[in-house]
């Protein structure tokens, strides 16, 4: 039997990293454009730098295309969990629960890898406002993702 007493902790969290996947989507959204936007162009002679980085961004530091790329992918499958999780709320039975759990799952650990990212971002200190402000998103995220999965496994754990 469910414990119905989670289900508004768990929809409370979910909601909230609804709001920080758009965020961070948002601000990851913006770093990749402006990256597109103005990226090395190879020119007629096809030459390229001696130090080419096919991940490069004209802001930030070394880490910041893998963490912008990363933080991209983890925020896109966070708004997958966040779909199947709303599925499993309107439910909340059983049967929604491997579902909702086995993506949530992959989004935490793709927002765990876009934390380690986002660490080595921040110990390589270069970077602007709003990388920072991802960075952080990123690290709440992996938190409060992980504290969801247990809230949504633990209301289902069987009381022998």
């Amino acid at each position: 039997m469910a414990n119905e007493r989670m289900k508004p902790v768990a929809s409370l969290i979910l909601l909230l990293n609804f709001c920080m996947f758009a965020i961070v989507l948002g601000i990851s959204g913006w770093a990749m454009n402006r990256a597109i936007n103005h990226g090395f162009i190879i020119g007629p002679e096809l030459s390229l730098p001696a130090h080419f980085s096919p991940i490069y961004f004209p802001m930030g530091n070394a880490a910041t295309g893998f963490f912008v790329t990363f933080s991209l992918i983890a925020g896109v499958v966070g708004i997958g969990s966040i779909t199947a999780g709303s599925n499993h709320l309107r439910a909340w039975s059983a049967d929604s629960l491997p579902s909702a759990v086995s993506v949530a799952a992959i989004s935490w650990s793709l927002t765990l890898l876009a934390m380690g990212f986002a660490w080595k971002e921040i110990d390589l200190h270069i970077r602007n406002a709003k990388l920072r402000t991802m960075e952080a998103f990123i690290i709440i995220l992996s938190v409060t993702q992980l504290l969801y999965i247990v809230v949504i496994l633990g209301s289902f754990a069987r009381r022998v």
